[in-house]
């Protein structure tokens, strides 16, 4: 299933309180269930004042749709392509 990472934008979303992280997980985790289980969220980075997350999802109308269902942003939608990490590296010395 194809992996997507999702920008947005969210002033201040580093200064959340647990609690409202805790909210805003939950509206997510809520929509999530509505639309099924073909779509799944990963997990996500808070940073200063975005919020980028990771989802597995059939396309990128489904993403926006659990945006626009749940009230958040999606300013930037991408679809991953290739996952590389240290190991990358190792794998491709000759």
């Amino acid at each position: 299933m194809p992996k997507y990472v999702i920008e947005r934008e969210v002033p201040g979303a580093g200064n959340l309180s647990a609690e409202q992280l805790k909210g805003i997980s939950q509206t997510s985790c809520g929509v999530l269930s509505n639309m099924g289980p073909q779509i799944q969220w990963v997990h996500s980075y808070v940073t200063g004042d975005k919020i980028y997350c990771i989802y597995n999802s059939p396309n990128e109308e489904m993403v926006r749709e659990h945006a626009r269902q749940g009230g958040f942003p999606a300013n930037s939608v991408s679809e991953v392509k290739t996952i590389i990490d240290p190991v990358t590296a190792e794998e491709m010395a000759v």
